[in-house]
């Protein structure tokens, strides 16, 4: 068995995968249901993924130190309902049921940080899933975390359980200090011990293209660290800078929406009748919210091309966000470019996607600790 080895589930374009390996785990095998999102995986990680079922393929990982995967776990979604018999909901049982039969050295589960809300029996999931992994003789660590505390530009809330089969250990997150050295040493570039703008992530991209499919060139050499780590490996051509599409009242409403504002800011002449029930009611925080330079960006979902789901209007030009713009939010290096067969497929792969720096944060924690 390879030293530090990793088997992933539930691979999707791989942004969890990339961020384990960038820390010094070898990736020994993966897998994925959808065929793009694994070739797109292939693309991002230089590794194979298997595709098929999680319930066909489970049993044909082999031995490996660690096994890390994100079930989808949409039912328990902040956004949606929760649905106590959604077959989707049952792949975290599947996940707790892999490392019971497999019993790596370690494991990572990454969901959306709706998922502390659900039950299972009358106990909260987190709960009951830590009690399961203690059981099995694992030193547990349950974790909300925020991706912009690791050099992501995004504000992105999600819930982590991870576990490590070391007598008497401490399993804590690593520190932004400590993340900033490991990354120093990495590519050579020292990221400032504070979070990421949004006009650092994306302030040497040029406007985007209206030529669909072809390739852009950067706007300006890196004037960051956080662009300088996001074009390594880059080449002078950039693609997926293209100019989304935008109907006539979405191009509208922007015009009066300033930086880090929302839908509070468009006048009540133009408003339709679902803006003015959001005025009413209130909260909606990123309804038709608009990027401010100085700021992270909130969470990329899977609507990024549309304002009415997110902050997603670009913070200087009266636009939405491209998809490599999503990508830099998500920590995505400008060299990959995912496969897909649709422009929703695309956003699927993006906005599900664990942003690899994230990704590469959680597996030093778990280095460290199994290291001790």
């Amino acid at each position: 068995m390879t030293k530090n080895s990793v088997g992933g589930f539930f691979a999707g374009c791989g942004g969890l995968d990339f961020g384990f390996k960038n820390a010094g785990f070898q990736l020994k095998w993966a897998n994925e249901l959808e065929t793009n999102f694994a070739k797109s995986y292939e693309s991002l990680t230089k590794h194979s993924c298997e595709v098929g079922d999680f319930w066909k393929v489970a049993n044909q990982v082999p031995l490996v130190d660690l096994i890390i995967g994100g079930p989808p776990c949409q039912s328990f979604s902040l956004i949606g309902k929760r649905i106590e018999d959604d077959p989707r909901g049952k792949l975290v049982g599947g996940f707790l049921e892999l490392i019971s039969t497999r019993r790596p050295k370690a494991f990572l589960m990454e969901n959306v940080a709706g998922l502390a809300a659900s039950k299972y029996n009358g106990t909260r999931l987190p709960d009951y899933l830590a009690e399961e992994f203690r059981k099995l003789g694992y030193s547990v660590l349950v974790q909300r975390v925020d991706a912009s505390d690791y050099f992501v530009p995004q504000r992105r809330k999600r819930l982590i359980i991870m576990g490590v089969q070391v007598p008497k250990s401490e399993l804590k997150l690593v520190s932004q200090k400590r993340f900033a050295e490991h990354l120093k040493k990495r590519t050579g570039i020292l990221l400032p011990l504070r979070k990421i703008t949004a006009i650092e992530a994306l302030g040497d991209l040029p406007s985007p293209s209206k030529t669909k499919g072809g390739l852009s060139q950067y706007r300006s050499e890196p004037n960051n660290p956080y662009a300088e780590i996001m074009r390594v490996g880059s080449t002078p051509e950039l693609s997926l800078q293209t100019m989304p599409t935008m109907s006539k009242l979405d191009k509208e409403f922007i015009k009066y929406i300033p930086q880090g504002g929302n839908y509070k800011d468009i006048p009540d002449s133009i408003s339709t009748t679902r803006i003015m029930k959001f005025k009413e009611t209130g909260g909606r925080t990123t309804t038709y919210g608009r990027l401010a330079e100085d700021q992270p960006a909130y969470t990329i979902n899977t609507y990024f091309n549309r304002p009415n789901v997110g902050a997603n209007y670009h913070y200087a030009e009266e636009r939405l966000i491209t998809v490599r713009e999503a990508m830099r939010l998500q920590s995505f290096p400008d060299f990959f470019t995912p496969s897909f067969k649709s422009q929703r497929e695309l956003h699927i792969q993006i906005g599900n996607a664990v942003p690899p720096l994230l990704a590469e944060a959680l597996a030093l924690s778990l280095m460290d600790c199994m290291d001790s």
